[in-house]
């Protein structure tokens, strides 16, 4: 293997390094699975300080695997490729890039060791095909997979890095953040730590962001760069200086000014969910949550059994989409939906009461709606959601209105009532009355 000093960190800061990804598999092009590769690889980069320049996603062709390889070799510092490192005969990627390389492949035992004992683990019978998996370079390194039977391979030639890395997501993911960002950060690749500092919002636009923000920015002039990202529920800005002029303490100053600037509209600083920050706000303040459900279909509750350790602040949940079920479930009273409906108001406090009776939790939130693209009426048409939030004071109710696809609009009432709920605990923990959603004070 070729000595790490004669690697791209010899010759190139960070962030002027080529990274290039390769992701592999026809099951990409046809469009039987999404490319999240992509998306993960270059957030995970650019916390770094990279920018990923080039994606390019190829069928596993043997021809067009080494004619792309061959190309991005040439061009990248560091090429990374997702797939094809599998037992069945579309898996070429190991071998199309030996052969550009002008690496032999040779029998690993310890890898071969490690896939008997993964299928006896499970109990399965391992064909004679799962071997092929034990194929590495003859100069390069193993990368352990915890989670599956392909190893990611390491090679360092020609003054570039290679990193091959499975197809599966939940192989890939933890192998990329455990062991390529620690050996490219050690090797002067990515930076030691988080390149920027990350502002998350919610409540207001990216636009509107922007124009409350910039009186903070104009005071460092060039020396500041600034990126904002919309996402669904929540804004993100970075503040970073890519010359250096800024060092991170003075990052973080300008970060806290323009968190106390934001008030409620600041959500936290880094990557967390609303969802997590909720959850640890709960668990700050010694409380429970339940939530009752109708047209997000359990949504919400995945938002939280999402998080490790969520037993210790979500008592449960319940999905009641007949009538029926509201009534038995959470004791929604008969008449109350006969003179009201479903999607009302009314019904949503009825549920956010009933679910936060029923499982002894401090805090519930409910939601109802109709998420179309059928259903609706005159007052309330496809689209419309009443949120309910039963907090240990009192509850309210709200009503939105999302007009979009059905998967679209479930997930911004999701994230809607996940923000109300976000608002009241930071009200709690401050001390402050609670805020009904049309801004009086509610004691």
């Amino acid at each position: 293997m070729v000595s790490s000093s004669n690697t791209p960190a010899t010759r190139k800061p960070v962030a002027q390094l080529y990274y290039e990804l390769l992701t592999l598999g026809d099951e990409l092009l046809l469009g039987l699975t999404a490319n999240g590769h992509l998306t993960f690889i270059g957030a995970q980069l650019g916390r770094r300080g990279v920018t990923l320049r080039r994606n390019i996603t190829i069928t596993d062709d043997a021809d067009v695997i080494v004619a792309q390889f061959r190309e991005s070799w040439a061009r990248a510092d560091v090429v990374i490729t997702t797939g094809g490192l599998g037992p069945t005969c579309d898996d070429r990627t190991r071998e199309c890039l030996a052969e550009v390389l002008g690496q032999k492949l040779v029998h690993d035992a310890s890898v071969e060791a490690s896939i008997v004992a993964r299928f006896a683990r499970l109990g399965r019978t391992m064909t004679p095909n799962n071997l092929k998996q034990a194929l590495v370079f003859e100069r390069g390194e193993v990368l352990v997979n915890a989670n599956g039977t392909a190893p990611g391979l390491w090679v360092e030639q020609d003054g570039k890095i290679l990193v091959m890395l499975p197809g599966p997501p939940n192989e890939l993911q933890p192998m990329f953040i455990e062991q390529i960002v620690p050996r490219l950060a050690a090797r002067g690749l990515l930076t030691e730590k988080e390149a920027y500092v990350q502002l998350r919002t919610s409540g207001v636009g990216e636009s509107a962001l922007e124009t409350r923000l910039q009186p903070i920015f104009d005071r460092f002039g060039a020396a500041l760069s600034i990126a904002f990202c919309a996402h669904s529920g929540h804004v993100d800005c970075r503040v970073s200086s890519p010359g250096g002029q800024l060092d991170d303490l003075q990052l973080q100053v300008i970060a806290a000014q323009c968190a106390k600037l934001l008030g409620e509209d600041f959500v936290c600083y880094g990557h967390d969910s609303l969802a997590k920050v909720c959850a640890d706000m709960l668990r700050a303040q010694e409380k429970t949550l339940a939530c009752a459900e109708t047209a997000s279909g359990g949504l919400l509750a995945n938002s939280f059994t999402d998080i490790s350790g969520a037993s210790k602040f979500f008592a449960g949940g319940t999905v009641c989409y007949s009538n029926e079920s509201k009534m038995q479930l959470l004791d929604v009273p008969e008449c109350l939906l006969a003179q009201h409906g479903a999607v009302s108001a009314e019904n949503a406090v009825a549920m956010a009461t009933g679910a936060a009776e029923k499982l002894g939790a401090d805090y519930a939130v409910a939601i109802t709606g109709f998420a179309g693209p059928c259903g609706g009426t005159q007052e309330n048409p496809v689209g419309t959601f009443f949120l309910a939030l039963h907090a240990p004071h009192g509850v309210w109710s709200k009503k939105l209105s999302y007009p979009g696809p059905r998967t679209t609009v479930k997930v911004r009432a999701v994230n809607a009532a996940l923000d109300w709920l976000r608002r009241e605990l930071v009200r709690a923990a401050s001390g402050a009355s609670a805020i009904s959603p049309r801004g009086e004070a509610m004691q």
